[in-house]
Formats: structure tokens, C-alpha cells, sequence
């Protein structure tokens, strides 16, 4: 497997070094410590670019070695550009298989700050994508995790949960499934026009019943899966009705969760702009780190 980590100076990207430190990855697992100089907040002081090439430099130095001490083989990068497609493309040339890139927080600044580069990256990187929220000071070392894997039963979902039973974990490491089911609210039908044809309550119920039997069977799906893998300390599922993006968002604050696992449906160019209905939204607004997997 091979991880990219993208750091710079702030504490968010400590606090990814210090994740990947604290769980275990499989065999023969490397790591590049990756630092972008963001030529953009130079372009004035150009002068400054050799100072930040020198801390960049120091960055990626510092976190390889620890990543030597834990036995892991790493390598550094300090390349010059955008940090949004620059790590993209070094991910890109490098063949890896998972980017980890911190978050600024939670406020509306930090939001905005995340879409600036994680949700960049997000959006073009061409393998799997972690959004580390991490505690401060929490202990470098494997300790039990609170995994939240979200399913709707489609390809990349089943990819997701895959991707996720296959990978080691820390040991004591919960998993608990949710699929949220697709509804139609009855007492608040979709307005009607003289192109859309009134929905009858026979219908409703249908939709609700197929909405239904395709969470249960997503979530059984899932749960093959994991116990296949070995991973076998289950929390009840969750299969609520309703929008997906709330259910997961307040279920993984709800239960506690360290890591949301969610699919992604690997699509390019424009088309991406659909990662943004549930992923992306999971993603920026969660309150614990967040996977993205794609295929």
C-alpha cells in the first residue's frame, strides 16, 4: 500500500502524521511526506520562496524520520505550485493508493479553509482520500476506533465497505453499518405539475417498502463483508428513513465515531460535481475524520 501525507506547518498537519503513527497499515506499507510550496502566497515576495522551499523541507524531513523510527519505509517531496492539484498530481505519479491531508477545524473559517485544498483535493485526486480530524494530543500508538460505514448498496458503496474490512485496524476497533433509506414523505408530496404525474399513496408505500428492503439488504451486505474479513465486533445497524447526509452526519456524532467510510463514485471532469451530494458534504461538515474511497 502506499500513503501520501500531505503536510505543512499547521497543527492540523501534526495531527495527520500522528494518526498514521497511530495505526497500524499492512505489510510493506510506505509513506511519502509530501510539503507543497504554495507559490500563490508569494507571488508578491518572491524572495520568501527559498525560506518556505527551507521549511518544507524540514516539514517532510521530520515527519519521514519519525515514520522510519515506527519501521515504515518514507520518502519526502517539497514541490513548488497549488496545493489543491499539486498533491493530486504527485498522487498521481506516485501510484498511491490513499492521500491523508488535514482539516483546519470545524468553524465556517475552517470550512472555507478546507475547501481550499482537502475538498480540492477531494475532487481531483485519483485514489481514496482521508480528511483527518484527529484529537490534539492524542496518543501516538494503535488504540480502538469507532468506524462508521455508510452504504446505499451500490458498486462503490460495496468497494467502501471493502476497502475498509480488508485494512487492519487497530485491535478492539467497532464497526457500525448505516444505510438510510430512500422515502417518499406522504405528507409532503412533491409539488405537481402538468409534467410531473401525481404521486398516489399505493406508490408511496411501494417506494417506501423497495427503499426499505434495499437498506436492509445493503446493510447485510456490509456486514458479510466484515465478518468475512475478520472483523467482527459489529454495533447494531442503523437503516433511518430519510436524507442521507444528516443521518450519517448525526449518527457518527451521535455514537462517537473516530472515521467515517463513505464511496465515492470516481467520476471526472464535471461530473464530480456529484461527489459533492453526500461525500463531499460528509466530508466537509463531519465532526471525526472522514475516507473517501475510491475504486
Amino acid at each position: 500500500m502506499r500513503v501520501l501525507i500531505a503536510v505543512d506547518s499547521s497543527a492540523g498537519s501534526q495531527r495527520v502524521l500522528q494518526t498514521a503513527l497511530g495505526r497500524p497499515w499492512p505489510a510493506q506499507t510506505s509513506f511519502c511526506v509530501l510539503n507543497i510550496v504554495d507559490l500563490q502566497r508569494f507571488a508578491n515576495l518572491p524572495a520568501l520562496i527559498q525560506d518556505a522551499t527551507r521549511e518544507g523541507e524540514m516539514l517532510v524531513s521530520q515527519g519521514a524520520a519519525k515514520l522510519s523510527a515506527a519501521g515504515y519505509q518514507a520518502v519526502t517531496r517539497v514541490l513548488p505550485g497549488h496545493p489543491r492539484g499539486e498533491i493530486s498530481a504527485c498522487a498521481r505519479e506516485w501510484g498511491v493508493d490513499l492521500i491523508l491531508v488535514g482539516s483546519h477545524g470545524h468553524s465556517a473559517i475552517g470550512r472555507f479553509l478546507l475547501g481550499s485544498v482537502a475538498q480540492g483535493v477531494l475532487r481531483t485526486a485519483p485514489c481514496s482520500v482521508e480528511i483527518v480530524r484527529a484529537a490534539a494530543g492524542a496518543p501516538a500508538s494503535p488504540r480502538p476506533m469507532k468506524i462508521l460505514l455508510a452504504t446505499d448498496g451500490s458498486e462503490c458503496s460495496a468497494k467502501a465497505v471493502r476497502a475498509a474490512a480488508q485494512q487492519p485496524w487497530p485491535k478492539g476497533t467497532v464497526f457500525k453499518v448505516i444505510s438510510v433509506q430512500d422515502v417518499v414523505d406522504a405528507a409532503n408530496p412533491p409539488e405537481t405539475t402538468s409534467l410531473v404525474p401525481i404521486i398516489s399513496p399505493s406508490l408511496i408505500e411501494e417506494l417506501t417498502i423497495e427503499g426499505r428492503k434495499r437498506a436492509e439488504l445493503a446493510v447485510e451486505a456490509a456486514k458479510e463483508m466484515l465478518e468475512k474479513a475478520g472483523q467482527d465486533q459489529l454495533e447494531p445497524p442503523a437503516m433511518p428513513p430519510g436524507e442521507p447526509r444528516s443521518w450519517i452526519l448525526d449518527t457518527a456524532r451521535n455514537w462517537g465515531a473516530d472515521l467515517i467510510v463513505v464511496g465515492s463514485h470516481g467520476r471526472r471532469g464535471l461530473d464530480r460535481l456529484i461527489l459533492g451530494s453526500v461525500s463531499e458534504a460528509v466530508a466537509v461538515h463531519a465532526h471525526c475524520s472522514v475516507r473517501v474511497v475510491r475504486p
